[in-house]
């Protein structure tokens, strides 16, 4: 998979011009939908008001946080269905599970309860693709466009790539919908996996 997008064109976007392009077509999705894989165990979020208060050790008023989302985000996925697609998306998680990913995956979870899918693989799933190294951040919307995500050492959004091959973008979205088949609903993985952990102390 990753060598796959190796060989292949792509142009890079400053967060500006992803953002707007982004915008521009998702609400255009048809009936290919919107699929996303994420593989990274951590990330840093510096805008994101839960995120922040997660990182400073503030877990209670983090999750608060995310509570008091829900409704925004129950809209967004109402507004996706009156747009006749759907949202799904693939979570790589690794355990033990990094205190990063404990954050998102109650971000997550508010997501899925709002109406947009998600699916748990563990690393053993993907173990067969990632002969070169990790798999990307991509995600695809219908057969028009995908994005890989692009971070810095720190873990912050720095850019994207930009990918526009059907052929590409077809076998990228048909790879992630397999994994989707076989992974685990959020909500069991959830309530067996991270419903039981203790807080975590933040991140630095």
């Amino acid at each position: 998979m990753s060598e796959l997008l190796a060989g292949s064109t792509s142009e890079r976007m400053e967060l500006a011009a992803y953002y707007a392009d982004f915008e521009s077509i998702f609400w255009n999705i048809t009936d290919l939908g919107f699929w996303k894989l994420e593989r990274q165990q951590t990330f840093r979020e510096p805008g994101y008001d839960s995120w922040a208060a997660f990182a400073k050790g503030e877990w209670d008023r983090s999750l608060g946080i995310l509570e008091a989302g829900r409704k925004d985000m129950e809209d967004y996925h109402r507004r996706i269905h009156e747009h006749g697609f759907s949202a799904r998306r693939v979570r790589v998680v690794e355990e033990p599970i990094s205190a990063y990913l404990q954050w998102e995956l109650h971000a997550l979870r508010v997501r899925d309860q709002s109406g947009g899918p998600i699916r748990i693989v563990g690393p053993a799933q993907v173990a067969a693709f990632e002969a070169s190294g990790p798999l990307p951040e991509i995600y695809t919307l219908d057969s028009t466009v995908m994005y890989q995500a692009v971070y810095d050492d720190d873990g912050v959004l720095e850019s994207v790539r930009r990918f526009t091959d059907r052929e590409l973008i077809r076998s990228c979205r048909q790879f992630i919908a397999d994994l989707y088949a076989v992974g685990e609903p959020l909500e069991s993985y959830f309530q067996r996996c991270v419903a039981v952990l203790p807080p975590p102390a933040g991140q630095p």
